[in-house]
């Protein structure tokens, strides 16, 4: 119970659900194959890796900023075909072999550990019938690099982007009652392409890993109101003592909808306010009730969004914000430095480089990634520089209930061709978009050195546009080009 408690304080219905959905998860997962799966034999394996099953397999709540209690988990095993390269259809593929999903091909913790770059993945599943009336969505948290998604043998969608999570409503391809079949054909070049990837490569060696193909982040559906909130955009402004918030609508075209938000510290009710879908909000946090949240006092607050019609519920969603400031100023002595919530801080950080020896990108477990941000606070630091990596959601959830600063690198490519700087492009949008509601992230790194360095000016100017409220550091160490906040140094 303790993993559904961590998602957001006081959310009792939430506990409740989310047990409900793991059940529904187990139910709906092949047992036949899951009774004989085991690790492959990896070089080493840690011990919350020893501890994986396909019972347990990242059981959490994925989307801990934007939660509803109804939900399916649809981690487990799967079957899996690493042969029929030249499959194009699912009914051409064989699914001869079983993998236990989320853990990438290459992994120990898959059961397979096989270098591929193409695969097909399959399974079944059943929609509960107490769905009937809502829209169906399918969320891949991530897949490495390209997927083309099937429903009952029905394409619904295709997606390139090794770490940015992507749904697609499913609600035409399913059948009218009974099993449903998921497909989904998977291709990643690694070292061979030039999208993002960061530090994984065909022949790993020195400071290079191996590649993580295919499903590396939780798989689950969701149902949702055919008018429904899509998003929120969450923006502390310390200075203006409120919090800014924009809750962006799907299927509310039509109009007549309203929005409210109620937000809590501490069990402590904050007037709430009201607003229409796709308008910024503002609500009010005056300055001495206002808790600020830095490393040493990571406050948060609860966020409950509502989208009504007609003064009828028709969605809700959990969230959480905190209040803080990023900024560059002065200190005693008058040297710019890096400010938080106005107040000079000296930052002291890992380069965090999230890769596991028995799940590589995929961390083994909800409890691991915690337990190593938790001994990043007692050594010490009060940063993380996620290096050339997109961490799950859960990950920067636990960056801000621990009080974590983190600088957020790009996943380096080789952009060499003119398409591939524009999926470079893609790709940096998507992570800001993503996580930008995270307080814990407060500088955007777009290059690592030089790795893959192209029009930095153009970036930095994008990222400042796109996300004002934070620093932008335009590359780290030694290719500096004289834009953005930071001028970084790597000295070995």
């Amino acid at each position: 119970m303790k993993q559904f408690i961590t998602i957001s304080r006081a959310k009792r219905s939430f506990i409740i659900t989310g047990l409900a959905s793991l059940l529904l998860g187990l139910v709906c997962s092949e047992q036949a194959w899951a009774d004989d799966w085991k690790a492959a034999k990896g070089p080493l394996m840690t011990r919350w890796g020893k501890a994986v099953t396909p019972e347990n397999a990242h059981r959490e709540y994925p989307r801990p900023q934007l939660v509803r209690p109804r939900w399916m988990n649809l981690n487990g095993i799967w079957q899996l075909d690493i042969g029929s390269t030249e499959a194009k259809l699912p009914s051409e593929a064989k699914f001869d072999e079983k993998i236990l999903v989320p853990f990438p091909i290459e992994s120990a913790l898959s059961g397979v550990m096989k270098r591929t770059e193409r695969a097909w993945y399959h399974r079944t599943f059943s929609v509960p019938k107490s769905w009937d009336g809502d829209r169906v969505i399918l969320h891949f948290e991530a897949i490495d690099w390209e997927a083309e998604v099937f429903v009952n043998g029905k394409r619904v969608g295709l997606h390139r982007g090794g770490y940015d999570p992507f749904s697609f409503d499913i609600t035409g391809a399913l059948n009218d009652g009974g099993e449903q079949e998921l497909a989904v054909r998977v291709f990643d070049p690694s070292s061979s392409g030039s999208q993002p990837r960061g530090k994984q490569i065909n022949k790993p060696h020195g400071i290079y890993y191996t590649p993580s193909t295919g499903i590396w982040r939780t798989v689950w559906i969701e149902p949702v109101p055919e008018a429904h909130i899509g998003r929120l955009l969450i923006e502390p402004d310390v200075d203006g003592q409120c919090l800014k918030l924009k809750v962006e609508g799907k299927g509310t075209e039509n109009g007549g909808y309203k929005v409210e938000a109620i937000a809590a510290e501490g069990g402590r009710k904050i007037p709430s306010v009201d607003g229409k879908v796709d308008a910024e909000m503002r609500l009010p946090i005056p300055k001495d009730k206002m808790k600020l949240w830095s490393p040493d006092s990571p406050t948060l607050y609860d966020l409950k969004v509502k989208l009504t019609k007609d003064g009828k519920n028709v969605d809700e969603v959990d969230s959480y914000f905190a209040m803080r400031k990023i900024s560059l100023g002065k200190d005693a002595k008058g040297r710019t430095c890096m400010l938080v919530n106005g107040k000079p801080i000296f930052q002291v950080g890992t380069l965090d480089q999230g890769f596991w020896p028995d799940g590589l990108n995929a961390p083994p477990s909800d409890e691991a990634m915690r337990y190593d941000l938790e001994v990043t606070k007692r050594l010490g630091f009060n940063m993380v520089r996620k290096h050339v990596k997109v961490e799950p959601r859960r990950w920067y959830y636990w960056c801000d209930k621990l009080g974590l600063l983190v600088w957020q690198d790009m996943p380096s490519g080789d952009n060499k061709t003119p398409e591939s700087k524009k999926q470079f492009e893609r790709e940096l949008l998507r992570m800001v978009e993503g996580l930008r509601n995270h307080p814990s992230i407060i500088v955007w790194v777009p290059f690592n050195e030089g790795w893959g360095q192209h029009d930095t000016a153009h970036y930095v100017d994008l990222l400042k546009k796109t996300d004002p409220s934070r620093l932008v550091n335009n590359a780290s160490g030694w290719t500096d080009k004289k834009v953005g906040d930071i001028h970084d140094i790597h000295k070995y």
